[in-house]
């Protein structure tokens, strides 16, 4: 029981680390503004972009990967500490191999749900793409980045970032199979990629409509 005690505390470490409001914080800090009530009313990147500038969109940006990948950097780290600590060493029957990868890829999607569903704004909160990156960064960067190309080029190609975003994920759930990943990992990217998509419901609604706002265009 202890050892599934410590292994929520770490799960639980991850989402909060996740749901720290990165775009919100940066619109109060820098504006004195809730970003909720600007543009698309994310606190994503996209939308600091287009409510802040440039600067601070690229600093949120950068924060929001560092919290994907090292939410996998410390569950890597505090799962297989589980298995030296006396107080909470698991069971024999639970092996490391298998339960460390496993309990990674848990704290992987509790990152990704955190940073959309943040405990601190009522459990709203971003579409998770730049936290996914940061996670992929942490598993292999091979995919991260792939899907950064992809998203890269739908980018140049469209200017919508909600396409690049949802090109991106796909472009990473293929990779996992090209490069052979652990069965964890793949199921990770799998599910990861479809949260994020699924977070794109609106979007591409608005992308079959032909009316999704591109980058510069005025919301």
């Amino acid at each position: 029981m202890i050892f599934w005690i410590a292994s929520a505390v770490g799960w639980a470490a991850a989402y909060l680390l996740g749901a720290t409001p990165t775009g919100y914080l940066a619109g109060k800090w820098l504006k004195g503004v809730d970003i909720r009530a600007h543009g698309s009313k994310s606190i994503g990147a996209t939308n600091v972009l287009r409510t802040l500038g440039p600067w601070p969109a690229l600093l949120v940006f950068s924060v929001d990967v560092a919290k994907g990948a090292a939410a996998i950097a410390f569950a890597g780290w505090y799962f297989a500490g589980l298995y030296d600590w006396p107080a909470v060493r698991p069971p024999p029957a639970i092996d490391q191999q298998i339960f460390v990868p496993w309990a990674v890829c848990a704290a992987g999607i509790a990152v990704l749900v955190g940073h959309s569903r943040s405990i601190w704004l009522n459990f709203t909160g971003g579409k998770s793409i730049a936290a996914g990156l940061g996670v992929l960064l942490a598993l292999s960067w091979p995919v991260a980045l792939g899907a950064l190309t992809a998203f890269s080029i739908a980018i140049a190609a469209s200017r919508i970032v909600s396409l690049g975003s949802m090109l991106g994920a796909l472009t990473a759930v293929a990779l996992t199979f090209v490069f052979e990943l652990s069965l964890s990992y793949q199921l990770l990217v799998v599910a990861g990629s479809t949260y994020l998509i699924m977070r794109h419901r609106e979007n591409i609604r608005r992308l079959w409509a032909g009316v999704e706002p591109r980058l510069g265009q005025k919301i």
